[in-house]
């Protein structure tokens, strides 16, 4: 057959949005919005299991508190926040039942926040959702070395500690 009569030849090369090059700010977009597709559908998840007031900024918070606690001071430090900011929070799950005031052992005229059982209880649902969305993750990409692949790229891009406890501050939150 020679070139002239291949109907092949007239077609011009199919193009997929995924194979055409993207403008340089749907990068930092995309990463985004999976962040919030894999936080909002944990919230929704920790919402049935019975924890229905947690925001994603609280999640940070329970991190920062860390298993010890820590004062209010320290919490406004980890989170980036001011101390009035980070004792309105502590208030505010507080009431909710996730956390505790009390005095450090060690020195009575130190405040310590402390996670209750509660706070403990959706850290451990947090981390086996985490752990179920993951695998969801990995289906969708095809399997575990894709969603390997996909982390250590993302090591790659974004070297360091992955647990920037102040992104909350960061995006202009309280």
């Amino acid at each position: 057959m020679s070139r002239e009569n291949d109907p092949q030849q007239d077609e011009a090369p199919r193009t997929t949005p995924e194979s055409r090059a993207q403008p340089g700010y749907e990068l930092p977009l995309r990463l985004l919005l999976a962040f919030r597709v894999i936080i909002d559908e944990l919230h929704e998840r920790i919402a049935r299991e019975g924890h229905p007031d947690l925001r994603p900024m609280h999640g940070f918070v329970f991190q920062a508190i860390g298993p010890e606690g820590t004062t209010a001071v320290e919490l406004g430090r980890r989170l980036g926040v001011s101390k009035q900011a980070a004792g309105k929070t502590v208030e505010h799950l507080e009431q909710l039942g996730y956390v505790e005031r009390g005095t450090d052992p060690a020195d009575a005229r130190r405040k310590v926040v402390r996670l209750t059982p509660r706070g403990v209880d959706c850290l451990v649902r947090s981390a086996r959702i985490f752990e179920e969305l993951r695998g969801q993750w990995s289906a969708t990409l095809g399997g575990e070395e894709h969603l390997r692949a996909l982390e250590v790229a993302l090591r790659t891009l974004a070297p360091g500690d992955p647990f920037r406890l102040d992104t909350p501050r960061w995006f202009g939150a309280p």
